[in-house]
Order: C-alpha cells, then structure tokens, then sequence
C-alpha cells in the first residue's frame, strides 16, 4: 500500500456516540418557530457557502421548505442572511433578517461593539433562540460564561487552538459546540508530504494568534519537525483592511516564497479569493512549485494541484444541521460530538499537474476521486 493510502484511512468519518436524540423538526414550547441569529467575524465568502449547506442540510431534515438558494454573494454585508428571511418557508425556523452580526472586513475596532450588540441582544431582548457563530472571532466572542442561547459554531480552523472551546471532546460551556477535525491539517501535511516529498514548504498566514489558527501553522510546524522538512512563511494581514488591499498582499506574498521552496500548503486566508487565485497560481506555476489545497478541491478546480475533496460543503453542513436539530429537540450542545472528518477523498487536477511537469504515480490516480482535466475561470456558486 502507497503510504498516501493509509493516511487517507485515518481521514475516515469517526462513529459519533451519544448523539442519538431526533433530528425531526419540532416547534419550540411556545409552539412557535424556533428564532435563529447569526455571527461572523468579517465577511468571508466561505462562511456563506457554509452556512448555505447548513440550511440545505435542514431542508433535507425536514426544517425548512425545500428552495433553491442564490449563488452569487449579495453586494451588501448579510444579503444571504436577509434572504433567508424573506424567502425560506418554514414552520419551524426562523432567520431572523435583523439577527445578522458582521465585524465587516474583520476590524478589529468594530468587533467588540459587534460582541456587544449580540450579546445584548442574547440576554436582555431574548428573542434568538440559537445563534450560528462563522469564524473563529465568532466562537471566541460567544464563548461567555453564565450564557443560555446555544451557539453552534462553523468554519473555525482550529477551535481548541484558538480558545473557543477546551477540547475536541469538552467545548467546555454547556451552550457552545464547535465542530472539530482532529488533526485535519497535520494528516493534510503528511499525505502531500507523502507524495512530493519536498524539503522546504511555502505557507502564506496572517501572523496573529487567529491568522495562525486559520492557516493551521501549528499542525504544519509539527509535522515539519516530525518529517524534518523547512518551513518558509510570509506575513499577510487581513484584519481591518480592504478586500482588494488583502488579496494584493497575498498575492504579493506567493510570488515571494514561490522562489523559495519546492512545494507549497495554499492555507484558508481571506485575500484567496477566486478573483486572486489565478494570480497566486501564475506565480506559483512559473516556478513549477506543487501545491496542497488547505481549503479542499473548490480550489484544487481553479488550478491548485491537490487537496483532500470537499467540493460541495454537503457533509459539513448536514453535520451542523443536525446539531441544530438536536439542540432544538432539547440536547445541550456541550454532550454532543464535535469531532467531525471529511470523506476521505483525494481531489487532483491533472491541467495544474501538467503546468509544473508533475507526473502523477499511478498509485495516486488511482486514489484520486476528484480527478479535473481543465482549470476552471473564475465564477460565483458557493
């Protein structure tokens, strides 16, 4: 067995244990639909895509009324969100359009009256009955001793890392729940390791405890003393600044490690977008540079060579969607499972393989699931 292989068995789906309540829909004790909110710590179109499989995934449950969603993200901050509101049928859930929360592009003076504003909302009007908090400033600013509402938290690199819950098996406080892949990203480094068996590894972050968490440098420094591989990073922020302004540092910061290394981990930042990806990509190619999809194969699409698959969100969001499910039947999210692994897929595209000379073994064709054949422009289906 190629050693890849193995470690894509590792990445298998664990069996939850305790989370046997029902996910039928119900109304809440005062027979009305349940009030949903929302968080986020900036504007990140992923939180978006996310939160869309969520609602898909209660469609499927029975919660809401089957509907098709709209693709493009609104021009307006919580456009999706609003939508919802306005649109979904349901007799059991609301989305309610003015429980939407944004710190805008992540700025960090606004954040804590965002922080503010829910929570005051959460404890003294009392009319959200679950918040639905995307991002890691999200969680850490639900995580609120003596709070009632449960909060249900998404798209979070690394949760325990980042302080918002104690553990992968403890969040700590019974109203919070943050899905958890156990190490995700140190069985991301080792597969590509695997496979390129490079000596030094390009990562591009943001040096903050948060941008840390996002791009998972921790779980790469440990597998990089484990394989005794070099690790060359470079400083992106993100916080507080324009979307265009991050995705030029980004940018900016691809092209200088592209020179440096022989391999490189395309880690979750807001300035990878699809409008900055082709130019990442271009830098990264005119330096045959291999290249590993932290996000997942919506990436490996546009043209990064490989990643573990996770086109859609659909697992992702049908985990979440049944957590809500359960907590509005009347479980505490601290006693059901966080722990979560993606399908164990191997997304490829043999167009980004040709652009580098990278002949791919056999063995890993033949593990590929997702295998492209194009690079894909870009386009606005989350």
């Amino acid at each position: 067995m190629a050693p890849f292989l193995s470690i894509l068995l590792v990445l298998a789906p664990p069996v939850t244990a305790g989370d046997d309540l029902t996910t039928a829909p119900t109304l809440s004790p005062e027979e009305e639909p349940w009030r949903v909110g929302y968080l986020e710590g900036g504007q990140y179109v992923d939180y978006e895509t996310i939160t869309k499989a969520i609602v898909r995934g209660l469609m499927e449950l029975g919660w809401v009324e089957p509907a098709d969603l709209p693709n493009a993200q609104g021009a307006q901050a919580g456009d999706f969100w609003r939508w919802f509101g306005e649109n979904l049928e349901s007799d059991y859930i609301e989305f309610v359009p003015d429980a939407y929360y944004t710190a805008g592009d992540f700025d960090s003076d606004q954040r804590p009256e965002t922080r503010t504003a829910i929570l005051d909302r959460l404890t003294q009007t009392g009319d959200i009955d679950l918040v639905i908090a995307m991002g890691t400033w999200a969680g850490q600013d639900l995580r609120v001793e003596g709070l009632d509402v449960p909060v249900v938290v998404g798209s979070t690199s690394d949760p325990v890392g980042a302080g918002i819950i104690d553990s992968s098996a403890d969040s700590g406080m019974d109203h919070l729940h943050a899905r958890v892949e156990v190490d995700r990203y140190q069985l991301q480094m080792r597969l590509f390791h695997d496979i390129i068996d490079f000596d030094r590894l390009g990562i591009v972050y943001s040096d903050t405890r948060e941008g840390r968490t996002y791009g998972g440098v921790n779980a790469v420094e440990e597998v990089a003393a484990e394989r005794d591989f070099e690790v060359v990073s470079c400083n992106a922020p993100y916080a507080g600044l324009p979307q265009k302004e991050v995705e030029a540092g980004v940018i900016a910061c691809y092209d200088e490690i592209a020179a440096q290394v022989d391999a490189i981990y395309v880690t979750v930042h807001r300035g990878i977008t699809e409008n900055s990806l082709p130019a990442i990509m271009d830098s990264i190619n005119r330096n045959l540079v291999p290249t590993f999809s932290m996000l997942g194969s919506s990436e490996v699409r546009r043209g990064v060579l490989m990643s573990i698959a996770q086109a859609d969100f659909s697992h992702v969001g049908m985990f979440h969607a049944k957590t809500i499910a359960r907590i509005l039947n009347g479980a505490s999210p601290r006693a059901l499972s966080q722990e979560w692994s993606a399908p164990p897929k191997i997304a490829l595209n043999l167009a980004a393989a040709e652009r580098i000379g990278f002949d791919p073994p056999v063995d890993l064709l033949l593990a590929s699931d997702e295998i492209y054949e194009t690079i894909s422009a870009p386009d606005a289906s989350p």
